[in-house]
């Protein structure tokens, strides 16, 4: 509790990983990938209780030994096509009520309860109703565009950064998926943690903003960790 407000943690980990299959369970520094998101959660001095909600056995069996909330998803939210806010939306309607949701997501190992509760503390600071953390780029997308079938690269960078170092280009942020922090009746009426108004973000070192979705991203995280 913080400012007698109630925080809720949800952390979504779905058994199924393309990309780097059964991710959320592989061990990263002598601990399975999840854990670290659960220990974050049950570390914060702001967050009143940590909720796993998976469709995997294994996922479960492991938030359980850490005396944590856990849910089982139904079968439609189990597959690809199901989203994070549609896991969010059935924790939140198998759970007693709390002011705010927190979503830690699973593949943002080096975030830890410091951080959380630093993005809990600027949105009373902001009297916010959202907060999203944030990371500064690793490289200006002004250096960037896409490309067609020719490869041609005329016109590729606007005339006026052609000559310019990239320390002389304004800074861009992106999204580092590490935390998400919504008032819940406000997640629910807009069905995301990207609200019209009233959001703000919290902005981390890109170190603790690995987010794992390959397995190089998985040996960054383990050098880092």
């Amino acid at each position: 509790m913080y400012q007698d407000k109630t925080f809720l943690a949800i952390i979504p980990a779905r058994g199924g990983s393309k990309r780097l299959p059964r991710k959320n369970v592989l061990d990263l520094n002598g601990k399975p990938l999840i854990a670290h998101s659960i220990e974050a959660g049950l570390n914060s001095k702001y967050i009143d209780k940590v909720m796993v909600t998976s469709d995997d056995d294994e996922i479960l069996s492991i938030s359980k030994k850490y005396d944590i909330a856990t849910i089982q998803r139904p079968d439609e939210l189990a597959g690809d096509t199901a989203t994070t806010y549609d896991a969010i939306q059935h924790a939140i309607n198998n759970s007693e009520k709390y002011d705010y949701i927190v979503l830690l997501q699973a593949t943002s190992p080096l975030r830890d309860e410091k951080h959380i509760d630093e993005a809990i503390e600027l949105l009373e600071t902001k009297k916010a109703d959202a907060v999203v953390s944030v990371c500064e780029m690793e490289h200006s997308p002004l250096w960037s565009n896409t490309l067609d079938s020719s490869l041609s690269m005329k016109g590729f960078l606007k005339d006026d950064i052609l000559n310019k170092r990239s320390q002389d280009l304004e800074k861009h942020y992106r999204l580092n998926g590490a935390i998400y922090i919504c008032e819940t009746e406000k997640l629910l009426e807009e069905k995301s943690f990207f609200l019209a108004d009233n959001i703000f973000s919290y902005v981390m070192d890109r170190k603790s903003s690995v987010d794992i979705d390959e397995e190089i991203d998985f040996k960054i995280a383990g050098l880092l960790a």
